[in-house]
């Protein structure tokens, strides 16, 4: 599906930039693409691809409102990931306040069709640990982790939209992993975890689990979602279900790998780590995936039911190794 002008919000991050690059990659000129980023934001990775730069900040309505002029389309992947609570507050003005703009911004320049970034996080969660879908019910703990109810209020401005006319297909990634390594911004927190866990430099795990996808997959879906998706719907974007153990089980199986014997979180050594991370945060202004709100969510046993993305977006979910392959080599 080709359109005269698609816009996109994220793109000096990890998933907006994949987004772009594979994007130009399956449509090449064919997509007319304008790329919005912050003028604080390393905007380098954009030189030389045929995409207009849109300097414009989320919170600034005015300057959206002009970026979107003309376009059919818009990919919203910006959004702000943090789990300390010194961030509750920048979750809801970047990641509600922003998307609320956004949708608000669309529908002034009248454009047809919004993909939204969102998150597993936005998912509810089951009560036996079994695999949530779409539908599943948000949890009134999941209204207690900042980022969480973020997203989930994200997602209702999302449906806002849909109300007064606009189509919506909203993306529920699981935790991105992987690296492209011709995207110099393919760069994410939870590969450096997972590059710990393969050096031997991370000998605890929590005692919970939850659901994984490589960046590339999660790319793929946003073209299938432009495409294929049903407005008003959103997608559970997961290719693997596992335990942390299981996790750190696969990466000692890589060649090369240094990890040892493996423990599990005690809580008491949860609770510590999850208080340093909040000190760290507040002290350095900074956002950390260690907090308080992380440690006790990583302690539950979450997984993620991916068969309406399989059926409806026609997504193929890649391998783990190769995943690792990416991130390990």
């Amino acid at each position: 599906m080709l359109t005269s002008s698609i816009v996109i919000t994220g793109v000096t991050g990890y998933i907006g930039s994949q987004v772009v690059r594979t994007l130009l990659s399956r449509f090449g000129s064919g997509a007319t693409c304008k790329v919005i980023a912050r003028k604080s934001s390393n905007s380098s990775a954009f030189q030389g691809l045929p995409v207009q730069i849109v300097y414009a900040d989320l919170l600034d309505s005015l300057a959206l409102h002009e970026a979107f002029n003309g376009a059919d389309t818009v990919f919203h992947c910006a959004g702000l990931i943090a789990y300390t609570k010194n961030f509750r507050n920048a979750l809801y003005d970047v990641n509600v306040l922003g998307t609320r703009n956004v949708v608000n911004a669309c529908l002034y320049n009248n454009v047809r069709r919004l993909v939204m970034t969102s998150s597993i996080a936005a998912i509810g969660a089951t009560e036996d640990g079994s695999p949530a879908n779409e539908s599943t019910t948000f949890q009134e703990w999941q209204h207690a982790n900042s980022y969480m109810e973020a997203k989930h209020l994200a997602e209702l401005e999302g449906l806002r939209g849909v109300a007064e006319g606009l189509e919506v297909v909203m993306l529920n990634p699981g935790v991105v992993i992987g690296v492209d390594h011709a995207n110099p911004a393919s760069i994410s927190s939870s590969n450096k975890v997972l590059r710990l866990m393969y050096d031997g430099r991370l000998p605890f795990v929590p005692s919970g689990g939850t659901g994984f996808v490589d960046v590339r997959d999660v790319a793929e879906a946003h073209l299938s979602a432009w495409e294929h998706g049903v407005s008003g719907e959103r997608y559970v974007v997961v290719g693997h279900n596992l335990a942390f153990r299981e996790l750190f089980t696969h990466i000692g199986r890589r060649n090369g790998n240094a990890n040892g014997a493996v423990v599990t979180l005690p809580q008491n050594l949860a609770l510590l780590a999850g208080f340093g991370g909040e000190c760290w945060s507040l002290l350095l202004n900074r956002p950390s995936f260690i907090s308080l709100e992380s440690i006790a969510a990583s302690a539950r046993t979450l997984a993620y039911n991916n068969t309406k993305s399989i059926k409806e977006l026609r997504l193929c979910y890649r391998d783990l190794a190769e995943s690792f392959k990416t991130i390990m080599d």
